[in-house]
């Protein structure tokens, strides 16, 4: 498998038009090119290929919780945001479908802090590190880890992890 770079907007695109939870970019292209699951290439010589990028102490989720870096941070809206950032990286595509969550009259997700500031009078949008998306920070921790299971559960995380992330927050 190889690691391309792709403008924002062309990302979205390609993200928006997910069918289903779980499937791939790849999966997506194909269908959107038309273009068969499995084809014969015929190798060439190698070219010049820019290696993937490695984002300084980036780690999945299973490192995140097993490093115990999550512990050290003081306040929950930091290790909150930690987990989001993480949840980003791990699967941008599940993360964009999931932040279509809402509570009863607040948007939780947003690209743009304007929405959020108009579902809600105080909630005190901040961006979601490393990532296109601003969340709502005016919220008691309790209501922080039922965001998280909401959009965990929505990427398809299994209830252990989801309840090992959510006791961490």
């Amino acid at each position: 498998m190889k690691t391309i770079e792709l403008d924002d907007d062309l990302y979205f695109y390609i993200a928006s038009q997910t069918r289903h939870i779980g499937e791939s970019a790849s999966d997506i292209l194909r269908r959107l090119l038309e273009h068969p699951t499995h084809i014969e290439v015929p190798l060439a010589e190698p070219a010049a290929v820019a290696q993937p990028r490695v984002v300084a102490g980036a780690m999945g989720l299973q490192a995140l919780l097993d490093s115990g870096e999550l512990q050290k941070e003081e306040r929950s809206i930091n290790r909150f945001m930690l987990v989001l950032s993480t949840l980003y990286r791990d699967d941008p595509v599940g993360f964009t479908q999931g932040t279509e969550i809402k509570g009863r009259k607040r948007v939780y997700f947003s690209r743009d802090p304007e929405a959020l500031r108009a579902s809600g009078s105080t909630t005190k949008p901040k961006p979601v590190p490393e990532t296109p998306f601003w969340v709502i920070t005016n919220t008691n921790t309790s209501r922080k880890q039922n965001m998280v299971a909401q959009l965990m559960a929505s990427m398809g995380y299994d209830e252990e992890v989801i309840a090992q992330v959510c006791s961490a927050i």
